[in-house]
């Protein structure tokens, strides 16, 4: 999915010589970041070394060695996990079927505690929805059956929904901000299970069907995603802005517990409005 060559490549061409002092003397460039032997002797890596390594032709790269290319590089604590996490791929990792995934029983018993005026969502490690109370799926996806996530072969995708739903896409207003974010959480959790078939799959298809995924992953961007918020313009209820927040879960950390909570007064009269259908 993801070499930890390809990923050094992209992120040396992202740094210049000026941004980090280099004085280059007016010379001509060939390459738009820095040179491999400039990155090696500001990492203290010999330069055949860092070459290899970006060749994928050295077999390991220790701790240290990979924090000083991370801080060269200017990496965040993030992409530091996720340059990491690569350097421990072996070299031709092949795929694999996992297994599926059910939720625990107590994140099921959380999310049941939040009731239905409070939109959640139980999230898989591909984004696959595993469960949501009523508001959260009327909130998110009112135009697919309330019951779609107890069938594991046909869970609702969130990476799908966004690429390749035109409902959702209109749902939200930010669009382009929060696909990007799910692009690049995608990117830390294919470096986190590189052997995973169906998450391989899932790029493959959104990379092949969605230009504009395709585009978004081309600029190896990585990231978390756990807080932002979602301008959305709800079918129902109109504008409304919710702020989520993600719980990870101990029992089971691959799966996450997202939770949305209106940002503005006007958010809340229109939460409530969409959720009043569930009182009892």
């Amino acid at each position: 999915m993801e070499s930890l060559g390809a990923f050094l490549k992209n992120r040396r061409d992202r740094i210049t010589p000026a941004d980090i002092g280099l004085r280059t003397y007016g010379t001509a460039r060939r390459v738009p970041g820095l040179r491999r032997e400039e990155l090696a002797q500001l990492a203290g890596v010999s330069a055949g070394y860092y070459t290899r390594l970006e060749q994928g032709q050295a077999e390991t790269a220790s701790e240290q060695v990979l924090d000083a290319l991370a801080r060269v590089l200017r990496l965040d604590h993030i992409e530091t996990v996720h340059l990491h996490n690569l350097a421990r791929q072996p070299a031709s990792p092949g795929l694999s079927e996992p297994p599926r995934e059910h939720p625990h029983p107590r994140v099921l018993a959380l999310l049941e505690s939040l009731g239905d005026r409070t939109p959640a969502i139980v999230l898989g490690r591909r984004d696959d929805v595993l469960a949501w109370n009523r508001a959260g799926h009327a909130l998110k996806a009112e135009h697919l059956p309330f019951d779609a996530p107890q069938d594991p072969a046909h869970r609702p995708s969130i990476p799908r929904m966004f690429f390749l739903d035109p409902l959702t896409r209109d749902l939200h207003r930010n669009w382009d901000e929060v696909a990007r974010i799910h692009v690049a959480f995608l990117r830390l959790t294919a470096g986190r299970y590189p052997t995973d078939a169906r998450l391989a799959e899932l790029i493959g298809e959104l990379t092949m069907r969605s230009d504009e995924f395709a585009a978004m992953w081309a600029t190896g961007d990585v990231a978390d995603c756990t807080i932002g918020t979602m301008r959305l313009q709800h079918p129902t209820v109109g504008a409304l802005n919710v702020d989520y927040q993600v719980w990870l879960q101990p029992d089971s950390p691959d799966h996450r517990l997202e939770i949305y909570t209106p940002n503005d007064a006007s958010s809340a009269d229109a939460l409530r409005l969409l959720t009043q259908q569930f009182e009892a």
